[in-house]
């Protein structure tokens, strides 16, 4: 089974800061590190380091070889990424020290994706995923084409944006929401979540869980989350979704899938990065165990 991310490909600037900063403060940062990041990229490597096919979809600068290399060596499949006469993406991450964070996030090369790139999804079937986020043009597109091979599409609504949401719902047969933007689209739309026209729904809580709503059956499936000291929780949720579209792909139920995912949320959040501090399969096995 192969999972297909049409997603974003980032680098990274992290500053450390002793808060974020509010309205018109200009702050020294204490430290600056850089790594790969975007959700997209995100999402494919932590599916990749949860023993699942990943097959990328995107595009990058001519600046952007590193990310290709990078997303190489944690076995994602790089061959469908373009490189494009546009600066690769990257994004500015304000981290304080309990771990929360604040992004200014330039596109670039995300939003100008060739369409001639969704060729690949041709080649999807029964059994495959596909992966979108907010970060890229052509989300409708992919969903349709993927769809009409037989795929399921994995939609994960952030950055939030109503209109983005609104066409590609009926596309989606797993919707990934935190709390915030569960709450915006309810709101958006006049409904409760329960009542979303989709047929699953994930809800991650951050230190209250995360919920899984079969809006088919009326099954909700709760869990937990771990217990773990922050560092950084700047990727967490792509953490989660890729975690938990491999662990569907590998034929897990919901709520395995959705422990599975939970525990590499948890060890990302531990450590300070984005796509490089994803933990590997090994570590939330282990992690799940004790």
């Amino acid at each position: 089974m192969t999972i297909y991310n049409l997603g974003s490909i980032n680098a990274d600037h992290f500053y450390a800061v002793p808060h974020l900063p509010g309205p018109g403060e200009t702050l020294a940062a204490m430290s600056l590190s850089t790594g790969l990041g975007g959700k997209g990229a995100n999402q494919s490597v932590a599916a990749a380091k949860a023993g699942a096919d990943v097959v990328h979809v995107g595009a990058v600068g001519p600046d952007g070889a590193w990310a290709l290399d990078r997303l190489a060596q944690y076995g994602v499949g790089t061959s469908h990424i373009a490189q494009i006469d546009i600066a690769t993406g990257h994004a500015n991450i304000c981290i304080d020290p309990a771990g929360e964070n604040q992004i200014i996030l330039y596109t670039g090369a995300n939003r100008a994706l060739p369409e001639v790139q969704l060729a690949i999804l041709d080649s999807a079937g029964p059994g495959d995923w596909l992966m979108l986020q907010n970060e890229t043009n052509l989300q409708v597109q992919a969903a349709e084409r993927a769809r009409a091979k037989g795929a399921k599409v994995a939609y994960s609504a952030a950055p939030f944006d109503v209109e983005a949401v609104t066409a590609v719902l009926r596309h989606t047969d797993l919707l990934l929401l935190n709390a915030v933007e569960a709450r915006q689209l309810a709101h958006a739309l006049g409904v409760a979540v329960s009542d979303l026209p989709v047929p699953q729904v994930v809800v991650t809580k951050g230190a209250d869980g995360a919920e899984w709503h079969d809006l088919q059956t009326g099954e909700t499936i709760t869990i937990p989350a771990h217990s773990v000291a922050p560092v950084d929780t700047t990727g967490a949720g792509d953490t989660f979704a890729g975690y938990l579209v491999a662990g569907l792909s590998q034929g897990m139920e919901p709520e395995s899938a959705l422990r599975f995912a939970s525990a590499a949320a948890a060890l990302k959040v531990t450590r300070a990065g984005t796509a490089d501090a994803i933990p590997l399969r090994t570590e939330v096995d282990a992690f799940l165990s004790d």
